[in-house]
Parts: C-alpha cells; sequence; structure tokens
C-alpha cells in the first residue's frame, strides 16, 4: 500500500494529528509547531494533516482547545466547589503547576497565534473564563465579578510565566506552590 493510500485510510487522523503534536510539543519543549513535523510523528503524508487543519494556526488552535479542557478538568479537581479565598489559593496553585507540568502545550495555549474563527478554541476558553468569573464571585459575592476575576487570572497567569520563564527561584514544586499561594494570598486579601 503507498504511503497516500495509507495516509489517507489513517482512520481518525485529525485526532492523530493533535496527538502527534502534543507528543512533540512534550519532547522538545518548544511551541513552535509544524505541519510538516506532525505529519512525520502521525505516519501520514505531509499534505495529510490539511484534510482537518487549513494551516499551522488551525492546528495550534485544535492542540490549545484540548489544553483548556484539560486545563479545566485541572481546575474543578483542586477543589470542586470553592466557597473561601483558600479555596481559590488552591486552584490558583492547580493552575500553575498544570503550566510547569505542560510548558510548552501552555505556551501553544497562550502565545501562539491561532485560528480565530476557531469555534472549538474559543467555547474552551469561554468555558475557563466562565468559570473562573464564577468561582471568584462565588467566594467575594461582593466584589465586581469582571473586574476581580480578571485581576486574579492576571496574577496567577503572570506567575505561571514568570515559573516558565525562570524569574522566580522555586526550584521545587512545593517551593513554587509555596510562592504562588504566598501571592495570591496577598492580593486575595486586598479583595476583602
Amino acid at each position: 500500500m503507498s504511503q497516500a493510500n495509507a495516509s489517507y485510510h489513517h482512520g481518525d487522523l485529525r485526532e492523530a494529528c493533535i496527538r502527534a503534536a502534543r507528543e512533540l510539543l512534550e519532547e522538545t519543549g518548544d511551541s513552535s509547531l509544524s505541519l510538516r513535523a506532525v505529519a512525520r510523528r502521525a505516519g501520514v503524508s505531509a499534505t495529510a494533516p490539511y484534510r482537518h487543519f487549513a494551516d499551522r494556526d488551525a492546528l495550534a488552535s485544535a492542540v490549545a482547545a484540548e489544553g483548556y479542557r484539560e486545563l479545566a478538568v485541572k481546575l474543578a479537581a483542586a477543589h470542586p466547589a470553592p466557597e473561601t479565598p483558600e479555596d481559590l489559593v488552591e486552584i490558583a496553585v492547580a493552575y500553575v503547576t498544570f503550566a510547569i507540568d505542560h510548558p510548552a502545550l501552555f505556551k501553544v495555549m497562550f502565545t501562539e497565534p491561532c485560528d480565530p474563527g476557531d469555534e472549538e478554541r474559543a467555547a474552551a476558553t469561554a468555558a475557563i473564563n466562565g468559570y473562573l468569573k464564577s468561582i471568584v464571585g462565588g467566594v467575594f459575592p461582593d466584589a465586581d465579578p469582571d473586574a476581580f476575576s480578571i485581576a486574579v487570572w492576571a496574577v496567577v497567569h503572570g506567575l505561571a510565566f514568570l515559573q516558565l520563564d525562570g524569574k522566580l527561584d522555586a526550584t521545587t514544586p512545593e517551593e513554587a506552590a509555596s510562592r504562588v499561594r504566598g501571592a495570591v494570598r496577598a492580593l486575595l486579601s486586598v479583595g476583602r
């Protein structure tokens, strides 16, 4: 069977390409993706990914959407029904830990160009945004939910990138978590 024929009968080519992209991200730590490298990794022809992804940005959007869904699961697992500021602190730790555990994926999610018309990515980002707004609003009902949730997200997101960029000296996961807890507690004490 020729490679073109084998590629056509690959099965779930879209998922195979996303899986290959994720594997490359984890192996290289580089957030840049190449459709050609993804095709090679997936064992398909160089043109096969174009059946599902118009370009590299469309692939990055699909990978990012998957990352947002995984992040949402991690945040909910950190505390399924946050009621106190300390519950929010643990969710912040989970956010930064996700970034540390998946640095290239996190960068694709937040720094790579994407397909602005990608509905899957838009829905995934809206879900994260809504989740953060609802949990911050639930813990701080008297605060402006839009402004305060953006402030909390900005601080936590900044801590994640400071960690990824090596700007914070946190050599162990415990030290990183402690630093996040301290910073978020300081911010939340202002919100009371």
